[in-house]
């Protein structure tokens, strides 16, 4: 009977398996083709985070911040205040380690499903229902949902408790660009702190990942 070969590289491929030399190498390489002028040195790292959750550096021209959403996100996140997400992706997302109180996410609540049942809405918008004794400076990360994103904002118009940010990166065809686009317009006026990436990209990992930079700047862990 044949013995199988035996593998004395233990490797067919050559590759950097050291996690923390792949994340400094990422963040050299991306530094190198992003232009970054333009933005603080908080900024620089939400939107290094957005590059390399992307792979993708033309798309720092779409990221905006409001005049001072990083302190404004820094000071909320510092202080434990509560983390809402549009969707399950986004609250896992949000690097634990870092943080104190787990981030809420009402989209599976039984509560969500019946209004969402009963109104003919999306559950990201029904959600949101149930975030108002949340809502007064929180972090809002919404990646998935515009539907979410557009409610929010009617909810504060019409007298919901702001939070200290809102961090508004939906992805998609339908309504994302849109929704993202309402924020900025509406942000200065509504007295709301905000980071978006407007058009149609955006997702659940870039919406952690800007979160995870706020808070990594928290920690002084700067690239």
């Amino acid at each position: 009977m044949k013995q199988p070969l035996e593998n004395k590289d233990q490797s067919l491929f050559k590759y950097e398996a050291n996690p923390q030399a792949i994340e400094s190498e990422s963040f050299r390489q991306i530094r190198e083709c992003t232009n970054l002028d333009q933005f603080s040195r908080d900024e620089q790292q939400v939107v290094m985070r957005i590059v390399h959750s992307l792979g993708y550096p033309d798309v720092a021209e779409q990221v905006r911040f409001s005049k001072n959403a990083c302190d404004a996100g820094r000071k909320a996140l510092a202080g434990s205040h509560t983390i809402l997400c549009d969707v399950e992706m986004v609250k896992q997302g949000v690097t634990k380690r870092m943080i104190e109180t787990p981030p809420v996410c009402r989209l599976n609540d039984p509560k969500t499903v019946e209004l969402a049942k009963s109104t003919g809405e999306t559950r990201s918008m029904a959600a949101l229902k149930l975030w108002d004794t949340e809502l007064k400076g929180s972090v809002v990360l919404i990646g998935n949902a515009p539907t979410a994103l557009f409610r929010l904002l009617e909810m504060i118009r019409a007298g919901a408790p702001k939070p200290a940010l809102v961090i508004g990166m939906p992805v998609g065809f339908v309504g994302a660009a849109e929704s993202k686009e309402a924020l900025w317009e509406v942000h200065e006026s509504l007295g709301i702190e905000c980071i978006t990436l407007l058009g149609k990209m955006g997702g659940s990992a870039v919406t952690s990942a800007s979160c995870n930079a706020l808070l990594r700047c928290n920690r002084n862990e700067y690239y």
